[in-house]
C-alpha cells in the first residue's frame, strides 16, 4: 500500500531541497525521520513534516481498508522535488540601478509504501 504527501510553495530553492531529499530516497521510514532530525539543513525540518504526514496517510489508507499497518515496514518509494513559481523581487544598487531578486519556491512530494509496491511497479 503507498500513501502520499505533499507540499507546495515552499520557501527553499528546489537545489537546496533535492539536495536533502537525495540522502532519504529507497530508505526505511523511520530512519529517514532520524536522518532528518539530525540534518544541519534547514529545510530538513519541512520534508521530516512531509514524511511523518505520508506515513500517517499509510496507517489512515490501511485502517480503512482493512489491512495490518506496521511503520517498520514502510520505505521512501519515491521522493522527488519540482519547480514552484518564482517571486521576483527588485533591490536598488549603486548609481539608481535596481537588481532582479529571485525568491524561488518548491513544491515537496513524498511517497511510502511497502517494499512490496517499489518491486511491483518496477521503480
Amino acid at each position: 500500500m503507498e500513501a502520499k504527501a505533499q507540499a507546495r510553495y515552499v520557501r527553499v530553492t528546489p537545489l537546496k531541497a533535492r539536495r536533502v531529499v537525495n540522502e532519504i530516497r529507497n530508505k526505511n521510514a523511520l530512519e529517514a525521520a532520524d536522518i532528518l532530525r539530525f540534518a544541519p539543513q534547514a529545510v530538513a525540518k519541512d520534508i521530516r513534516k512531509i514524511l511523518m504526514s505520508a506515513i500517517a496517510n499509510a496507517k489512515v489508507k490501511a485502517e480503512n481498508a482493512g489491512e495490518r499497518f506496521k511503520e517498520e515496514d514502510l520505505y521512501v518509494v519515491e521522493a522527488y522535488v519540482n519547480e514552484g513559481p518564482t517571486m521576483k523581487r527588485f533591490r536598488p544598487r549603486a548609481q539608481g540601478r535596481a537588481a532582479q531578486i529571485l525568491k524561488r519556491t518548491s513544491h515537496i512530494t513524498l511517497v511510502v509504501g511497502t517494499k512490496d509496491d517499489k518491486g511491483k511497479e518496477g521503480r
